[in-house]
């Protein structure tokens, strides 16, 4: 497939600029999400991020570039403190439901994937789980031990960021704020408050620890994306995505020992998807203020939650509400009720309507432009609902005579740009479309049938075919050139 023609511009918060997206290697895109700590069921914060992240990859896809998108399961080393303090997330989700950790693992990785399955957010192609990439991580720590960028202190291993002149260039932060920020009571064994851990040493009771050359231990929660990013995606790539509240400290900490390690730029463009709120307050599991996916989709339909999500450019903030998630199902319904009545009609006309053609096109570059511009999916809808008004008044003008060819124009771009890009249809929607292009297919056989019979001076079962025909208001005319078909 082709790259079509590409004037995609990705907001960095790298550089805090709009800039034009051109991939590593031609034709090829990689891209690292971080994906969730597998201890609890999914909430709508979360759905914001992923299905955001979903139009960027079928956007991505659209144009012609071949995609690999990495998005990682936390499975250990999530502490409940960024400041390396705390019991690990998944450890203590284990102590309180009595469970073993890797069977909270697999329970809500389980709850994960049916989340986004039902909201329509298509799979990563590699989900890479952070337990079992234990050696890759061992052996990045080594090399930053050896690189002078990382020291041990009784079993657990930091990451000197003072050795790192670029800390703090994706949050804007010096490391002089960093310091200030930090309380009194931070871990002795840190040289520098602001320093991060690559592996932490476990008490003999813990229930999650490996083997490695410090000790019995579990990894930094920064160190996993690091090595599953750079494992599936190369040292560089193009794209890393998460939430605004992981740029620091975990992005920024994994740009600094991945490029610390490899000597390389780590990702080139960085895309931070901003949060849900209820009543401006952020949606968050520590503050009981969250709707989980699975109360969600009891009150409102999955794609009503998807079109909600997508009425919100990635990077703003959405306030959630029940009312609001109502208006946004009834919106859904408008542009579903007219898609549906085009998948009803049967086309009959022979001539392209150039002027509804036109229509299209006018669309179609209204839909690309928005998505060109840093994925601006409440433009591209905006855009939808004006084209919608305009697919119904031509229905109601053309009800007698719709032209078949404009029908197909117009049904492609349906499943392309509502389907494919925003993923806002219900699976009627693929059913509708086997139907559609099969018109000539069949004409073309019932041609060929008749052409055999004449052949065989079969000329009484040929003449009714063209006469049933005729009375559903198909001509079959013979020419020089063959036979031909009109309505």
């Amino acid at each position: 497939m082709s790259i079509k023609k590409n004037n995609l511009h990705i907001y960095n918060s790298l550089t805090r600029n709009k800039e034009k997206f051109i991939p590593l290697n031609p034709g090829v895109v990689g891209i690292y999400v971080c994906g969730p700590t597998v201890y609890g069921d999914s909430h709508l914060g979360h759905a914001k991020s992923y299905i955001s992240f979903d139009v960027v990859v079928r956007y991505l896809r659209f144009l012609g570039y071949k995609v690999r998108y990495v998005q990682n399961i936390t499975d250990v080393g999530h502490l409940q403190s960024d400041a390396d303090e705390g019991e690990d997330k998944i450890a203590e989700q284990a102590r309180l439901e009595q469970l073993e950790p890797m069977e909270v693992v697999e329970n809500y990785t389980r709850s994960y994937f049916e989340d986004m399955d039902i909201l329509n957010v298509s799979r990563p192609d590699i989900s890479p789980r952070a337990s079992g990439h234990i050696p890759e991580q061992i052996e990045m720590i080594e090399t930053l031990i050896k690189k002078g960028f990382a020291y041990e202190v009784a079993g657990n291993v930091y990451f000197a960021v003072e050795k790192f002149p670029g800390y703090g260039k994706l949050s804007g932060r010096s490391l002089n704020e960093m310091k200030e920020g930090h309380r009194v009571e931070v871990q002795s064994d840190k040289k520098n408050p602001s320093d991060f851990a690559l592996w932490k040493k476990a008490e003999p009771v813990h229930l999650m620890q490996w083997k490695s050359p410090w000790g019995k231990g579990y990894p930094g929660w920064h160190l996993e994306c690091s090595c599953m990013s750079g494992k599936y995606l190369g040292e560089t790539f193009d794209i890393h995505g998460g939430g605004m509240e992981n740029k620091f400290p975990h992005h920024e900490s994994e740009i600094a020992q991945s490029e610390a390690a490899n000597e390389k730029p780590f990702a080139r463009f960085w895309m931070h998807n901003n949060m849900v709120t209820v009543d401006g307050v952020k949606m968050g599991k520590s503050l009981g203020n969250f709707t989980t996916i699975k109360d969600a989709v009891k009150k409102h339909s999955p794609l009503a939650i998807r079109y909600f999500i997508l009425g919100s450019h990635y990077r703003s903030t959405l306030d959630f509400s029940s009312d609001a998630l109502a208006a946004a199902d009834k919106g859904l319904q408008k542009i579903h009720a007219v898609v549906s009545k085009v998948f009803n009609i049967q086309p009959t006309g022979k001539e392209i309507d150039h002027e509804f053609e036109n229509e299209i096109e006018v669309y179609k570059k209204q839909f690309q432009d928005a998505l060109d511009d840093d994925f601006n999916t409440p433009r591209a809808i905006a855009a939808t609902f004006d084209f919608i008004k305009k697919i119904n008044t031509w229905l109601s003008d053309k009800a007698d005579k719709v032209s078949y060819n404009t029908y197909e124009s117009l049904v492609s771009v349906l499943r392309d740009y509502l389907n494919g890009i925003l993923g806002i249809l219900p699976d009627t929607f693929k059913q509708a479309e086997v139907n559609v292009g099969k018109l000539d297919d069949v004409m073309q056989l019932l041609i060929d049938l008749r052409n055999q019979l004449r052949k065989e001076k079969n000329f009484a079962l040929s003449d009714e075919i063209r006469d049933r025909l005729s009375a559903i208001g198909i001509t079959i005319k013979d020419t020089p050139e063959g036979s031909v078909w009109e309505s």
